[in-house]
């Protein structure tokens, strides 16, 4: 089975300006094909920008099989790659920090909502989602979607490990001064949990925040396979099924598990 090659799109895009972003996006999925990747990765919010004001957000969330889905699904067919975007998604009277993934034919395949908000702007702006494992099927991967501060509550990222992630994509919103997330836990999470973890970042100032950059896709030895900067930037990297199979067969950790020991967390 050959690697998945992976675009990271970091960039914040243009607040409020769902039709830019959607241009954007198309711009940058016309690239990633033409560099020969299978899937792009957007960062957390991008449909719409993160730092928006409270009262903007209801009128700027759309349902999961919205016009913006639609436009990003006439966009990953056109050009022939898998889309991850995060977007506010409406549904049930609430708004939740989504993210969906859209295959290369246009279809929906998974869509998450961020189940840990981070900070009194989210928990006042989004409800938080319940169901932690969100996968499909992409390439001969299982892909796994969690948005932010989820990837930092390593039962969460386990839970994935558990139920056979072997991508984990995670768009983000992480501010200064909390890169050493990107630095030195995302490769941690990865090793430990024998994934790949494609942490996908805004960039620059936005509102109250100043977002960090440093996009990454990390591999299941720990490695760090490829890294963006602090600016807007599309950099590729490869989800190789034969070093996850070989890591898994080298690395005891999930083997040498002893659930028993661990029934106080829960």
């Amino acid at each position: 089975m050959p690697p998945l090659r992976t675009a990271l799109l970091q960039s914040s895009g243009v607040l409020g300006d769902t039709a830019e972003n959607l241009k954007a996006l198309d711009e940058a999925a016309a690239r990633a094909a033409q560099s020969g990747a299978g899937l792009l990765v957007t960062s957390e919010m991008f449909l719409t920008g993160y730092a928006l004001d409270l009262q903007d957000i209801p009128g700027l969330a759309e349902p999961a099989d919205g016009p913006s889905a639609q436009a990003i699904g006439e966009i990953a067919r056109r050009h022939r790659v898998a889309v991850l975007y995060g977007y506010p998604e409406s549904a049930d009277g609430a708004v939740y920090n989504a993210a969906q993934l859209i295959g290369p034919d246009g279809a929906a395949l998974a869509n998450y909502r961020k189940t840990h908000l981070f900070g009194c702007f989210e928990q006042d702006a989004f409800t938080p989602g319940d169901i932690p494992v969100v996968q499909a099927d992409l390439n001969g991967l299982r892909i796994g979607i969690m948005i932010c501060y989820d990837v930092e509550f390593p039962e969460n990222v386990r839970a994935h490990a558990l139920a056979g992630t072997d991508l984990l994509l995670v768009p983000t919103a992480q501010m200064h001064p909390f890169q050493f997330v990107a630095e030195q836990l995302v490769p941690v999470r990865a090793f430990e949990n024998q994934m790949y973890i494609a942490y996908v970042n805004r960039t620059g100032p936005e509102g109250e925040f100043e977002f960090v950059g440093l996009s990454c896709l990390a591999s299941p030895d720990g490695v760090t396979r490829t890294r963006a900067g602090r600016g807007e930037e599309l950099v590729f990297g490869e989800a190789d099924p034969e070093l996850l199979s070989a890591s898994r067969e080298n690395n005891p950790y999930l083997r040498d598990r002893r659930p028993g020991l661990y029934a106080s967390l829960v």
